[in-house]
């Protein structure tokens, strides 16, 4: 007996491989699944501006990376008591001095759109069809910064305004390759048949630039969670977001549909390194950890000789 919908998926046809740069924008979905990567080895990039939701915000994003346009003050605004930020960026990045701010956020984004330019693949992760727009710039925010609510006014994007956002980020960059998907963490406060509304919409714009454009391709995680996992125990107390086990499950699934299967070994040894470099010792003056510390380097060396391409910062 099978109690299990068991999601098919085929696999890119052009796959990822170490040396190529890579970027993950969008939701936690985007930062769980891009630490993964970047923690074997991989030339990720994973959302320089925090955590985004909507497809405006990331598309505003990703034309900022594009262009490295800096940040300057008319773009500045006031948060909490003394604190600045900007609508494009998270709270992560509050700062008390303003031209620190811009210092931080601009030399955050110089590096960021250097390896924009480098990178290969875009892995974007749509979270919600839902904005919200400020009243005075006219602008949809990458977030509220716990402003009033009376400063925005919530929009629905439609199916097509979202096509319209994605297909722009095509356009503007042919060379890269971008893999959709559709973060499967519920967005609650919207309500549950909102947020279902929301996802549908996400998931037929993501599916009508699929077919519009060879290098746009769609990788089905909100499907793999509410599917083929289809139970709570997949997710954390707060029955929104998934577990470690579930996240490291549908990275398994990510892996099969879009790494090359040549980079395996390479993945193999790196993991085998990370859990070294993990290794709290309990007595550092042990002879056995010096033998241990000989070994990690000896590990190291190897790695670097037998796959250079390898990026060790990130391991």
């Amino acid at each position: 007996m099978i109690f299990q919908t068991e999601i098919k998926i085929q696999p890119l046809e052009q796959a990822i491989s170490y040396g190529d740069g890579l970027l993950f924008l969008g939701s936690c979905f985007a930062d769980e699944v891009g630490g993964i990567c970047r923690g074997f080895g991989f030339d990720a990039l994973v959302n320089p501006f925090g955590v985004l939701y909507n497809p405006a915000s990331i598309a505003q994003s990703v034309e900022r990376l594009g262009s490295g346009s800096p940040f300057t003050h008319k773009e500045v605004i006031s948060v909490g008591e003394g604190q600045y930020c900007t609508f494009s960026h998270n709270t992560a990045f509050w700062q008390s001095d303003e031209q620190k701010l811009l210092e931080t956020v601009n030399n955050g984004l110089m590096e960021a759109h250097e390896r924009f330019l480098q990178a290969k693949w875009v892995v974007i992760s749509l979270g919600t069809s839902w904005v919200f727009r400020h009243k005075e710039t006219r602008l949809v925010v990458s977030n509220c910064h716990k402003l009033p609510a009376r400063q925005f006014d919530r929009e629905f994007l439609s199916v097509e305004q979202s096509e319209v956002c994605l297909t722009k980020m095509l356009q503007a960059h042919p060379n890269k390759q971008f893999i959709f998907t559709v973060s499967p963490l519920r967005h609650l406060k919207d309500g549950l048949h909102e947020n279902q509304l929301s996802k549908a919409a996400l998931l037929l714009a993501v599916d009508q630039v699929c077919k519009q454009f060879d290098n746009a391709h769609y990788f089905p995680a909100y499907e793999i969670l509410l599917d083929e996992l289809r139970d709570y125990r997949f997710y954390k107390e707060d029955m929104v977001h998934p577990t470690e086990q579930t996240v490291r499950y549908i990275w398994e699934r990510f892996t099969d549909f879009a790494i090359d299967p040549k980079e395996k070994p390479a993945m193999k040894a790196a993991a085998e390194l990370k859990q070294m470099l993990q290794h709290k010792p309990l007595f550092p003056e042990s002879v056995a950890f010096k033998r241990f510390e000989m070994l990690k380097e000896e590990k190291i060396s190897e790695l670097k000789r037998s796959f250079p391409r390898i990026c060790l910062d990130y391991i």
